[in-house]
């Protein structure tokens, strides 16, 4: 019998070890900028800093005015860079997936060229709804 109490119990400790909370924050590295959205603030960043023209990944992070992640629940994400000469207006939306953390995004963006961004967000969903747009440079 004290063999099946200590097998239960193993089995149980290794069971809260697996299914323990997960960390309530993503490292999203440096802010690369922020801006007001409604009641919230929306951040991008990624490991460098810096937005990067071509291929590039960072994060989209939702806080209240605490600093605390809020789910926002469908989010969106564009670069968009108005017609300049003969060169036509570009549109570079993102793909956003959620992490483990409700509010933080990962995102992926083929930003097209270097310059500056007007960067476009919207969200909807438990925290409401929301839009805000903010230049960015594209290294």
């Amino acid at each position: 019998m004290s063999k099946f109490i200590l097998a239960f119990c193993l089995l149980t400790l290794l069971l809260l070890i697996a299914c323990g909370s997960k960390s309530a924050t993503v490292d999203a590295g440096k802010v690369i900028k922020s801006a007001p959205i409604g009641n919230l603030t929306v951040a991008l960043s990624n490991s460098s800093g810096q937005i990067k023209h071509g291929g590039d990944q960072f994060f989209i992070t939702f806080k209240d005015s605490s600093g605390k992640p809020v789910d926002v629940g469908a989010a969106a994400l564009t670069f968009h860079m108005p017609q300049m000469a003969s060169m036509a207006a570009m549109n570079d939306s993102a793909t956003l997936t959620t992490t483990d953390t409700p509010g933080v995004y990962r995102a992926k963006a083929n930003v097209e060229t270097a310059g500056e961004w007007q960067v476009q967000v919207s969200f909807e969903g438990p925290a409401g709804k929301g839009q805000t747009s903010f230049s960015v440079t594209a290294q």
